[in-house]
């Protein structure tokens, strides 16, 4: 499988604790909002309103705050709606909007990369690639780790390197190895980082 290029976004794996539950965020999302958001796509909380946006940058000062988990609201006939990814451009009644994201630091996410990965990796920090692609059919992001995007020890990289994802079609070397991660640049831990 990680032969193949099939990127999934983020998908928690474990956390210490036995829990990788997603935050419920009341009015989570703007009414409206103009840009999908795909389950497993990095997200972040937004400087102006305090709501989440997806992450457009994959820089070294891109800071993030978890992985997009799916949204329900009630559309403006009256109806329930529940999604695993957010349809740019809808409109919701007031109140009614909660957008669930995965936000805790020490959640260890999966991650395909766009290229191979060594065993050497581990440790290294590195950046999204495709941060912004993926499907409104399946809702699924294809965010992945630039495998050449190893940061240096002077710059901070938004996800760090901490094993192999264990499966049995899946080994350090693949063409599209996929790694398990955790978040190297949190919006909401460590050093100040303004939100985005």
């Amino acid at each position: 499988m990680s032969a193949t290029n099939a990127p999934f976004g983020l998908r928690p794996a474990f956390h210490p604790s036995g829990l990788d539950r997603a935050q419920a965020l009341a009015g989570g999302i703007t009414s409206g909002y103009a840009t999908q958001i795909l389950k497993g796509q990095p997200v972040a909380y937004s400087a102006s309103n305090g709501v989440i946006v997806p992450i457009t940058a994959n820089s070294t000062n891109a800071a993030w705050s978890g992985a997009f988990a799916g949204v329900q609201w009630t559309d403006t006939t009256g109806r329930a709606r529940v999604s695993n990814y957010w349809p740019a451009n809808t409109a919701y009644t007031a109140g009614t909007c909660v957008a669930y994201f995965y936000n805790d630091n020490n959640i260890v996410y999966e991650i395909q990369a766009d290229g191979s990965m060594a065993q050497t990796t581990i440790g290294n920090e590195y950046l999204f690639t495709n941060v912004t692609s993926g499907s409104s059919t399946t809702g699924l992001s294809q965010a992945t780790l630039g495998a050449s995007t190893a940061v240096g020890n002077a710059t901070q990289g938004q996800m760090r390197v901490v094993d192999l994802a264990p499966y049995v079609d899946n080994a350090w070397g693949d063409a599209y190895t996929i790694v398990r991660v955790v978040n190297s640049n949190s919006q909401m831990f460590g050093a100040f980082t303004a939100f985005a």
